[in-house]
């Protein structure tokens, strides 16, 4: 399954934003700290480095990533020109105000308050955006969700003295390139469910489990994954779980399953979990793009 998702609205968004990076000084893109490369878009880094803006990546809900794989992220980004990075959690508001000071380090010429510093939230959808912004202004003024795509259209608000931020609809890209990503993306609740099928999706991160952290998916189940595959943990999970539909002689309720185990990754029921780190997303990137890539 190749998955896509590009919804209607998101086409004149694209448009809005490039409109407004002309005026701002600092964009401050939003990552989930679990992919942090499946989690960028590419037109965000398009639009950016078009105009020779700087770029704040915040590796969000890094409370639910490996803490070992985000210091590898932020190692290598720390190494691209333009570019800081930091992992927070936007829903501690500590984390969220250290955001203002963190920008003016990348627009020096803004800290003279004469003229204020611009800043652009930017990010995909469900990445947390809405809840930085609340952090932020201290007061709900985007909605947040748990379905992606919830902030439909841009809103500009004054942050204090000499600082205006703007924020934007969670943003996809037309074509996603390599069918991993868009499985990763799936698995973090990025993309709608109308696009994806739910056992494929919690097949593949079953895939990744079994690679990297086996001995969650046997603490949070029960299960002893000594030489079991990703299909199995995802049978093996409507056993323990009861998932069984009605009426038809005891067969495994296996989407019931799948949403279990999507469900603990995304909740960080399962552990503290990270689905890419640079040398596995330099592994991938060798590989064809029509294979989907479970682990390394």
């Amino acid at each position: 399954m190749t998955i896509q998702w590009f919804p209607g609205h998101m086409t004149s968004a694209r448009k809005k934003a490039a409109e407004t990076m002309a005026y701002i000084d600092v964009v401050v893109e939003v990552l989930d700290a679990r992919l942090p490369e499946a989690s960028s878009n590419p037109m965000i880094r398009q639009l950016r480095e078009h105009r020779q803006r700087p770029c704040l990546k915040l590796l969000n809900k890094a409370d639910l990533a490996d803490p070992a794989a985000t210091a590898a992220w932020l190692d290598w980004y720390g190494r691209q020109p333009g570019v800081k990075a930091v992992a927070i959690s936007c829903k501690k508001p500590g984390d969220a105000a250290k955001v203002p000071a963190l920008c003016r380090q990348l627009a020096p010429h803004r800290n003279d308050n004469v003229k204020p510093l611009r800043m652009l939230i930017m990010g995909i959808p469900n990445v947390g955006k809405s809840t930085l912004m609340n952090a932020l202004l201290k007061r709900r003024i985007a909605a947040v969700g748990d379905e992606p795509a919830v902030t439909k259209s841009q809103q500009s608000f004054d942050l204090g003295p000499g600082m205006t931020i703007t924020d934007t609809p969670g943003l996809m890209w037309p074509k996603i390139e390599h069918d991993s990503d868009g499985y990763m993306l799936a698995a973090s609740h990025a993309i709608g469910r109308n696009a994806v099928i739910d056992e494929e999706v919690a097949t593949f991160l079953a895939g990744i489990l079994l690679a990297r952290y086996p001995e969650l998916i046997a603490a949070r189940y029960k299960l002893d994954v000594a030489n079991m595959d990703a299909v199995g943990v995802v049978e093996a999970v409507a056993k323990k779980r009861g998932c069984i539909v009605k009426g038809r002689g005891g067969e495994l309720d296996l989407e019931k399953a799948a949403m279990i185990l999507l469900t603990d990754y995304r909740s960080g029921a399962l552990g503290r979990i990270s689905l890419e780190t640079p040398d596995t997303r330099a592994a991938m990137l060798a590989q064809p793009k029509t294979v989907v890539q479970e682990a390394e």
